[in-house]
């Protein structure tokens, strides 16, 4: 399971050229020194949003709050397992979020 998570994973992150992905347990994508999409140990995937549009893709897809490790992630979202179907749309939402951490003061 967690293998094939990692593997649709890395698919969608290789639709998005400006970034790559990270870690080796841990597995995310980070710019600016932000993460902005993470895959937890339970193969669930979280997308770092402004507030904005946090609102908006939880309305629109039903989605809810993500954990990781335990821990509620701040500004994520996670992904409806709906929208596995569709990697352009998923593509898209990371490229966002990618997009909205580069407008954040750097660490």
């Amino acid at each position: 399971m967690w293998e094939e998570q990692l593997k649709f994973y890395d698919e969608i992150v290789d639709m998005c050229p400006d970034f790559e992905r990270k870690g080796k347990s841990m597995i995310y994508t980070s710019s600016n020194g932000y993460m902005f999409t993470l895959l937890n140990k339970a193969g669930e995937i979280g997308v770092r949003l402004s507030k904005e549009s946090q609102k908006a893709f939880k309305e629109k897809h039903d989605a809810t709050i993500y954990k990781s490790y335990g821990a509620v992630m701040k500004d994520y979202v996670l992904v409806p397992e709906h929208l596995y179907n569709d990697k352009a749309l998923l593509a898209s939402y990371f490229k966002e979020s990618f997009k909205y951490v580069n407008t954040l003061k750097p660490k």
